[in-house]
């Protein structure tokens, strides 16, 4: 019976490797439930970085999980009849365990340098040089997304600006710069197809910057449990041509208006 235990653990690592390798495949069962479609110009790197580590880790994941069923089998109790020897244990193994996962760690900490700076280092610049200014601010807030556009002037927290919740409108195959911020709790700025998350904190204003390449409408969600409505927490993102944004920006600031001259008439 104890050899069978060894089996049925084997059966684990098995299916595991199986699962992912249905999954990678284009065109597998599984294939339309792995990664989002990446529709950021530069949401690639995040992906190749995403798959390094999940081989590196497969890798490891593999050779332990044959090395745990080697044991298991060769020291079954049923099979074995010599008696158990207790051993210290030795220092030179232990050294050999510890450095190499700390340079396995190292090792992808500096893999991954080229991914970090051109998603949160490197922001996009304009025709002259110079930094390119946000299209637009989101703040997350218990439980929506509140999004303040530049209006005509094209700058933000001005006289123009429109306001809209939930709705994320941006314009294709241009360089869209964001800031981000929360207003009550942590939350997490999430855009799955464009490879964006970035974590938000109260008093924090930080910026996030993509491309997206592809017209369509796709998900905005939180990525961090903040509260009891975290699971309605979701917005929408538009990707859409530059005359169909410029004609939504227009609509939207001209019903902005029309709202605030009939409040002002109640008044």
């Amino acid at each position: 019976m104890g050899r069978l235990w060894s089996l049925l653990f084997l059966t684990v690592p098995i299916l595991g490797v199986a699962i992912f390798v249905l999954a990678v495949i284009p065109g597998g069962v599984f294939d339309d439930h792995w990664l989002p479609v990446n529709i950021n110009e530069h949401g690639q790197i995040i992906d190749d970085l995403f798959m390094f580590i999940l081989y590196l880790t497969g890798v490891i994941f593999i050779g332990t999980g044959i090395l745990l069923f080697w044991f298991l089998w060769k020291y079954d109790t049923e099979t074995r009849t010599e008696p158990v020897k207790y051993t210290h244990g030795s220092h030179t193994i232990e050294i050999i365990w510890s450095i190499l996962p700390a340079a396995t760690l190292l090792f992808i900490a500096i893999y991954q340098m080229d991914a970090w700076a051109s998603h949160k280092m490197v922001p996009p610049v304009d025709d002259h040089g110079d930094p390119k200014p946000a299209l637009l601010e989101v703040t997350g807030r218990q439980f929506e997304w509140r999004l303040r556009y530049a209006g005509r002037d094209g700058e933000l927290y001005t006289k123009d600006d429109v306001f809209t919740v939930n709705d994320l409108h941006v314009p294709v195959n241009e360089q869209v710069v964001i800031v981000v911020k929360s207003q009550d709790v942590l939350h997490s700025f999430f855009l799955p197809n464009m490879r964006i998350k970035q974590d938000l904190i109260p008093g924090m204003k930080q910026k996030v910057w993509f491309q997206a390449n592809q017209i369509g409408q796709y998900d905005l969600v939180c990525a961090e449990l903040c509260g009891w409505g975290h699971y309605k927490m979701r917005g929408r993102l538009w990707v859409d041509s530059a005359d169909d944004f410029a004609k939504w920006l227009e609509q939207a600031e001209q019903e902005q208006n029309s709202t605030e001259i009939a409040s002002a008439s109640q008044e």
